[in-house]
């Protein structure tokens, strides 16, 4: 079991930059990949990035956040973040973290592939 807590969420300008952090509990974090997703009001979760359990942390993207956004993970302090950078209007969401099953290397980009969930934090973007 691992509990997930997200923070960073907030409003910004057009343009700006958040970083969302995910602290997890647990003495096994390293062994969990990880995933970001969003859900904007009426429409259904969709993912936004990921990270490989693995040290060398193998990353993977939704095409509308390529290039702007980056995951990383800390594994000494057991939390996984997003960067995100040039935001738009569209980005707009609540952002969730989950974690995968421990050593587990599934679907990255489908939300029924996770274990786990944090709360999820708000991120509003103005144009």
């Amino acid at each position: 079991q691992v509990q997930l807590v997200e923070s960073g969420g907030g409003l910004v300008q057009a343009g700006g930059s958040l970083r969302l952090s995910c602290a997890a509990s647990g003495r096994t974090f390293s062994t969990y990949g990880m995933g970001w997703f969003c859900q904007a009001p009426g429409k259904e979760r969709e993912f936004v990035a990921a990270i490989s359990w693995r040290s060398s942390g193998s990353t993977y993207y939704a095409d509308s956040v390529k290039g702007r956004f980056t995951i990383s993970r800390d594994n000494a302090k057991n939390t996984v973040y997003l960067q995100m950078n040039s935001l738009k209007a569209e980005d707009t969401a609540v952002y969730y973290c989950a974690a995968l099953k421990p050593y587990y290397s599934g679907n990255y980009y489908s939300s029924g592939e996770y274990a786990y969930w944090g709360q999820g934090t708000q991120v509003t973007v103005s144009s």
